[in-house]
């Protein structure tokens, strides 16, 4: 599952969709992170939501690229090993902004 550039409280509902939508495929689910720009606690819920229910699934779960902010706003909540944030890549935090590398 690929965030968009905005994970806000406005943008929970259609992010939701997109969740469940993710979770009728098969092995991990994986969200990569690494195009949000714009987001909040709202973001935080939405993975921890997409966490338990990969569990529920038996699947297991992990964040990719998250957005130094994204981390740092995990460890605020205490969640941020919960979440299995993985940073971006040396080559990818060392794009120009909104470049992957």
């Amino acid at each position: 599952m690929q965030l968009p550039a905005s994970a806000t409280l406005a943008d929970a509902p259609a992010l939701l969709d997109q969740l469940q939508q993710a979770l009728t495929s098969d092995g991990p689910l994986q969200v990569d992170a690494g195009a949000l720009q714009n987001f909040d606690t709202s973001a935080i819920a939405l993975l921890m939501q997409a966490r338990r229910q990969a569990q529920a699934a038996g699947r297991t779960f992990s964040v990719v690229r998250a957005p130094a902010k994204l981390a740092e706003l995990a460890r605020l909540y205490g969640v941020e090993e919960l979440l299995s944030l993985a940073p971006p890549s040396p080559s990818e935090a060392a794009a120009p902004s909104g470049v992957a590398a």
